[in-house]
């Protein structure tokens, strides 16, 4: 950061800023500030085009600073600082339905960037009425998704704000050729091992943890580590017990090509090790707990959630009334599902529900139960009615070509 910090001194502080202060304000802007070297040069930037500088920063459980990235924004020029913690908020509001809709983008991607965008944008509205700022500000870049996400909500809910987005204004990127200078800079400095909240599996202990965690209407209510005797049941302090887990076992890494909705391909490397645990108890407990036939429509709606997520649409009709779907079908959700969190991997122990559907005398070889063999003839039959009609006509078809 000595280097970045330079940078900015560098290339901002000279010549004096005497004649700036002379300069006609062009409004007030609040700007979702990160403490980093993209959104710092445009805090900076934004002030010397004559905006008063409102910096923003969202306490989403992320390892920072505050109070360093607070001093710093202040140093930069900024008239305000908000630090605002959402922590119970992201997870309450925005992880508990992902984790509801089994939410995966492309059959991969847990979605913890797509859903936390929504959560910080929404707050930045807020503040933007709060202080009469007619703008507002990120540091997305404008060939990614997080620019859609933002400015999506931020028109959604405040439909007259008007948007600065410097990565897509010329005299901005222009100024730092593009992104190669921060890039460099980036490069450079940046750790070989890329992951911040998960070990190398290879490196992780060498007994597992074994959990319990307790669902109701879809959502965890408690989680319990069985050997320690530990129990957590509280929204946040469960979520980040289970990224402490997960992440101490290097659960949740995965490396991949998406779709942007942009309309390109890009690598991204994500790490969700609380979300990770969460996904396969939660399959686990609902397929334990769910009408099949339910389950194959809500299957189709977790997708489209999924989809409406990652491409920013987190306060359109559609996906309100997806969520609602999604929430009705998970009722009858409930019960424990016990795991083992090792080397990685998630490996599923066991499960117990009051609501289950499965019916173990039912199911057995040796037990006949209400159930007559002989009715799965007929069964048979009618559903090859339609098979047996398709390749009849087909062979026949065939023949008179």
């Amino acid at each position: 950061m000595t280097q970045c910090r330079s940078f900015l001194c560098c290339y901002f502080t000279a010549p004096p800023c005497v004649e700036r202060t002379c300069i006609m304000s062009k409004g007030t802007v609040v700007l979702a500030y990160s403490g980093g070297l993209d959104t710092s040069c445009i805090l900076v930037w934004l002030k010397e085009q004559g905006y008063n500088v409102i910096a923003y920063l969202a306490n989403i459980g992320q390892d920072e600073d505050f109070e360093a990235a607070r001093k710093k924004a202040e140093s930069l020029g900024a008239k305000k600082v908000f630090i605002e913690d959402l922590r119970s908020q992201f997870v309450e509001d925005f992880i508990w339905p992902a984790v509801q809709a089994n939410a995966v983008y492309e059959d991969r991607y847990p979605l913890g960037t797509a859903v936390a965008r929504p959560c910080i944008a929404h707050r930045q509205v807020e503040i933007a009425r709060r202080e009469g700022a007619q703008f507002v500000s990120h540091g997305a870049t404008g060939k990614g998704n997080d620019q859609i996400r933002f400015e999506l909500t931020c028109y959604a809910l405040y439909p007259e704000v008007k948007i600065i987005a410097p990565w897509r204004i010329p005299e901005f990127y222009n100024r730092f050729r593009g992104r190669t200078d921060l890039m460099e800079y980036a490069q450079s400095h940046a750790p070989a091992d890329l992951y911040l909240m998960t070990k190398n599996p290879e490196d992780s202990p060498n007994e597992p943890d074994v959990l319990e965690i307790e669902f109701k209407n879809g959502v965890p209510v408690r989680v319990t580590n069985v050997k320690e005797s530990t129990s957590k049941d509280t929204p946040l302090d469960i979520f980040s017990y289970l990224n402490e887990i997960g992440g101490k076992h290097g659960v949740g890494r995965i490396d991949i090509v998406e779709n942007r909705f942009i309309g390109m391909k890009s690598r991204g490397i994500y790490e969700t090790p609380g979300g990770t645990v969460l996904l396969k108890a939660h399959l686990d407990i609902e397929t334990f707990t769910m009408d099949k036939e339910v389950r194959r429509i809500k299957q189709g709606l977790g997708i489209r959630f999924s989809e409406l997520v990652y491409n920013g649409f987190w306060d359109s009709p559609e996906c309100d009334f997806v969520r609602h779907c999604i929430a009705k079908s998970q009722e009858n959700v409930e019960g424990k599902v016990q795991l083992s969190v090792f080397k990685g991997q998630v490996y599923i122990l066991g499960r117990e529900s009051s609501k289950s559907l499965y019916n173990e005398e039912l199911v057995s070889m040796d037990v006949q139960g209400d159930y007559d063999p002989c009715d799965a003839s007929g069964f048979i039959r009618i559903n090859a009615v339609r098979l047996r009609e398709h390749h009849r006509l087909q062979g026949f078809s065939g023949t008179k070509k």
